[in-house]
């Protein structure tokens, strides 16, 4: 039945057109006579907005669904992206005395035990939990400390591994039929979908991610706030938080009102962002307005701070993704198109069979013409996209932690952009990076990295010799061992197992057409169709299954 409904509102807003040319597409026009027909003013928007309402009108997880798709770039059209970035994640709440019954079985203990108060009236409420107001009971006279509590939603792992297994098949079915399923990778984006929401479940990951983020800024607190994760108060399906208050930082009026300094607001931003990037490997990714506060204590105005909620969703880099990318963006501050080419190479993001000389041409015909714009006008978010798109024809392979850091990126320069028009990126993200990049590759920075490896050294250095002896023995005696490790074989090996299971699908097809056709002429007992037996009927639909199951993909 839910297969059934994903279908009719796809139906319902023409969203058949998105398979169009395949297998797919053709069978799901057979059924438009059955559903019926979307409003004039919803059959003249434009395809990423009838696929941001189907998703709407298909519930929480498909609304999360289309948040995670917006933010891989790489692999859906610019249109859809923006359409799917404006989803809003915000569901009616569920009952307040579950959600209390839910945490006295997350901490095992009464609520009245664990609180000296809780309200069951929700604060805000999305597909995946929902936040209530609580008060810590008093500690030697002093009084309760005030906290918001984050409660998962009930059966909401069940209603996700439904709906991520229908998503699947879905992925599975355009896979197999549509033209361009290699550049779309539909298997690839599910994935991804369901090790966000997989980490999303867990509220006790969550709270370590806020730990590790405020122990990172503890000594920066007038740029970033945390708020403390109550550990005594958290569990995997409740988690229990300082409460804070402030104003979130797409509220142009409210942070007037309050006197805050945007233009300092806005550099701070750019700087805290850079910082968590570069210096801690450790970054907010779902960085929008509604999770980035500004503390609005008057105290503050001059010297404006933010403050990050929810912390399901992190980022890190490989230290090798982290330092080409550091070098990129200095490649690109600098102008230097060649050592741009060079760094994609060399970070094994692109084959080193790519002639550099080609893709230098390639990031200076990308970048040059950002450069006739005053700095302040110029997006590095919108820069990195384009040096990304423009390679993925040279064979790019990046790593998702790259599309989302680029999501992240542009997310922080809106906001920047909202708070200071005028706000010159580069000129605020060149010296912390150069700073930065200075620490990090400095003598002493090495001294103590060495000093932290001298252990593993020593108690390796006595097998050297013997190893060497070995290798150079291997040399002379012509018995060197190759090992091969290729995403290429891997390919091949994925492409032989598709051919045999089309195969097999084929010959079941065809051989399920037969029986139906010998069935049909041996029981169907008058001229119309509807008194074919419905074992004709099973068996016919199942060969036409399995047959829609073997065509090919296209390339």
């Amino acid at each position: 039945m839910r297969a059934w409904r994903i279908g009719r509102v796809l139906l319902r807003y023409r969203l058949d057109d998105l398979l169009d040319g395949t297998p797919a597409e053709r069978w799901l026009r057979l059924a438009r006579p059955f559903v019926p027909k979307a409003p004039r003013e919803v059959a003249n928007e434009s395809r990423g907005a009838r696929l941001r309402m189907a998703l709407q009108e298909l519930g929480p997880i498909f609304v999360k669904f289309g948040q995670i798709l917006s933010t891989r770039r790489d692999l859906v059209p610019p249109d859809v992206a923006d359409e799917l970035s404006l989803l809003q994640d915000r569901v009616a709440p569920f009952d307040g005395e579950r959600a209390r019954a839910i945490v006295e079985e997350a901490l095992e203990r009464p609520i009245a035990e664990a609180f000296a108060s809780f309200d069951t009236t929700p604060l805000a409420s999305a597909s995946i939990a929902q936040v209530h107001a609580a008060t810590l009971p008093s500690d030697r006279g002093r009084p309760g400390r005030e906290v918001v509590v984050k409660v998962l939603r009930p059966d909401i792992e069940k209603q996700i591994a439904g709906d991520i297994a229908l998503l699947g098949a879905l992925a599975a079915l355009v896979e197999r039929t549509h033209p361009n399923a290699d550049k779309i990778r539909p298997r690839a984006v599910v994935d991804e979908v369901q090790n966000t929401l997989a980490a999303e479940l867990d509220l006790q990951r969550e709270g370590a991610n806020a730990s590790v983020l405020r122990r990172f800024w503890k000594d920066h607190p007038d740029d970033l706030y945390v708020p403390e994760v109550i550990w005594t108060h958290t569990a995997e399906r409740a988690l229990t938080l300082e409460r804070v208050h402030g104003v979130p930082s797409d509220d142009v009026e409210a942070l007037d009102a309050a006197g805050i300094d945007r233009k300092a607001l806005a550099a701070k931003g750019v700087r805290v962002f850079y910082t968590q990037v570069f210096r801690d490997n450790f970054f907010h990714a779902d960085a929008h307005a509604g999770n980035i506060w500004v503390d609005s204590d008057p105290a503050r105005r001059a010297n404006p701070r933010f403050i990050a909620l929810d912390f399901g969703i992190m980022g890190q880099l490989s230290d090798e993704d982290q330092y080409y990318l550091a070098e990129n963006f200095m490649a690109i501050f600098n102008q230097d198109y060649r050592r741009i080419a060079e760094l994609h190479v060399q970070a094994g993001w692109m084959p080193s069979t790519i002639r550099i000389d080609e893709l230098e041409a390639a990031a200076r015909s990308v970048c040059e013409p950002y450069f006739t714009r005053p700095l302040s006008e110029i997006s590095l978010a919108e820069v990195l996209l384009k040096l990304f798109r423009v390679a993925q024809r040279y064979e790019l392979t990046l790593q998702p932690q790259l599309i989302l850091l680029q999501k992240t990126l542009l997310n922080i320069e809106g906001v920047g952009r909202l708070l200071d028009p005028k706000l010159d990126i580069w000129a605020v993200a060149r010296p912390v990076l150069q700073k930065i990049l200075v620490e990090r590759y400095s003598p002493a920075r090495l001294a103590r990295e060495f000093r932290k490896r001298l252990p593993e050294l020593v108690t390796r250095a006595p097998e050297m010799p013997r190893l060497l002896h070995a290798w150079l023995q291997q040399q002379v005696d012509g018995e060197h061992t190759l090992r091969m490790q290729s995403r290429d074989l891997t390919e091949l090996t994925r492409a032989v197992k598709d051919l045999q299971r089309r195969t097999v699908a084929a010959l079941l097809g065809t051989g399920l057409l037969i029986v139906a056709a010998v069935m049909y002429a041996l029981e169907a007992g008058g001229p119309s169709w509807l008194s074919v037996p419905a074992s004709s009927w099973i068996a016919g639909l199942g060969g036409v299954w399995a047959l829609l199951a073997a065509w090919p993909r296209r390339r």
